[in-house]
């Protein structure tokens, strides 16, 4: 066998010796977090909840899920060790906090400066005012328009056409 042939082979089990040896690094990296857990920090679970460790037992860990509520989670349903910091932001639900950066803003009518039109024009109104000026000779036309009765009789008579139009045309085949 020629090395050529053999060059595939060697490559994919290079790759896979390097994902496993990734995965492994990654498991290794949440065992140790999980094991480094103390009592008082803020932690989130791999379901998304955020709670505060109150007691670390060998497979489990029990957790202040709500004050005075508490709950025995797994240990490895622990997702995420969190900073003090972060933790107490993300229960705070401030902000975090932009040191520098511009503030982009929703749309465009803030950039131009011009409020008091922009104010304007997102509100709709929805009530009933007075017909302007240009409005009577709407009314006029009105005035002109067939009555409704006038109206449906020409239909009908306009759809008996089209089907004395289509026997006739049936009774030539």
């Amino acid at each position: 066998m020629s090395i050529v042939t053999l060059l595939p082979f060697i490559v994919l089990i290079g790759a896979m010796f390097l994902m496993t040896r990734s995965a492994k690094k990654k498991q290794q990296a949440a065992a140790q977090m999980r094991n480094e857990m103390q009592a008082g920090t803020g932690i989130r679970t791999i379901g998304g909840m955020y709670a505060t460790v109150k007691e670390v037992h060998e497979d489990t860990v029990l957790l202040e899920v709500a004050p005075g509520v508490h709950a025995i989670y797994a240990k490895n349903a622990i997702g995420a060790v969190l900073a003090d910091e972060e933790y107490n932001r993300i229960l705070d639900g401030a902000d975090p906090i932009h040191g520098g950066e511009p503030i982009v803003p929703d749309d465009a009518s803030s950039l131009t400066g011009d409020t008091a039109e922009a104010e304007k024009a997102d509100k709709i109104d929805l009530g009933k005012t007075a017909a302007p000026a240009d409005a009577e000779p709407a009314a006029d036309e009105a005035k002109d328009a067939k009555p409704a009765d006038e109206v449906k009789d020409t239909v009908k008579a306009d759809a008996d056409a089209a089907k004395d139009d289509k026997k006739s045309g049936d009774d030539a085949k």
